[in-house]
């Protein structure tokens, strides 16, 4: 997005897709999503974003029957605008023939944390390496959060903002003793 604003674009897009990427950037995962970067970063430039991310890793993964949600998503963007600070997070849920999509829910992010383990392992060079794996823990029982109607055979479209400040506790740490005496 940087080199795009700087280096490649004579003017501001009126809308920034990042994606479609393989994998879900639901719940923490857009803290850790490539493709969310790109949309945030649009989003700080103050041009609306969306990012979009299928739920399958697979190379033959289906993306051609979310095609009309998406239109339909960007078509809704760019006629009635994305909020200023806000950058839509759109999931597609993993598609076969006998799941199709069921629609699309406005959501929000679920609570859930990745349990990490690393796998060591040596390179056919000698070199010891490491894997990330693990398990994704879904602490978020409610039915409407992204995780939620994924699950479910829905889309999640889920606001979100690059204003990671906790509002709600500055009222208590406004109380903490931080006069240095």
């Amino acid at each position: 997005m940087k080199i795009a604003l700087q280096e490649i674009l004579h003017r501001k897009p009126d809308l920034c897709i990042s994606g479609i990427n393989h994998g879900s950037n639901a719940s923490i995962n857009v803290i850790y999503s490539g493709t969310m970067s790109a949309a945030i970063e649009a989003g700080i430039e103050g041009i609306p974003a969306i990012g979009f991310s299928l739920c399958d890793f697979s190379w033959e993964a289906n993306f051609a029957s979310a095609k009309p949600y998406i239109q339909q998503i960007i078509k809704e963007s760019l006629s009635k605008g994305i909020p200023s600070g806000v950058v839509l997070n759109v999931n597609i849920p993993k598609i076969t023939e006998h799941t199709p999509i069921k629609g699309i829910k406005v959501s929000r992010q679920a609570k859930g944390n990745w349990k990490e383990k690393f796998d060591k392992r040596t390179s056919p060079m000698g070199r010891d390496y490491y894997w990330l794996t693990g398990v994704f823990d879904l602490q978020d029982k409610g039915e409407d959060t992204d995780q939620w109607a994924l699950d479910h055979g829905y889309i999640s479209l889920v606001p979100t903002q690059f204003d990671l400040t906790a509002h709600h506790a500055i009222q208590n740490i406004n109380t903490w003793e931080l006069h240095v005496k």
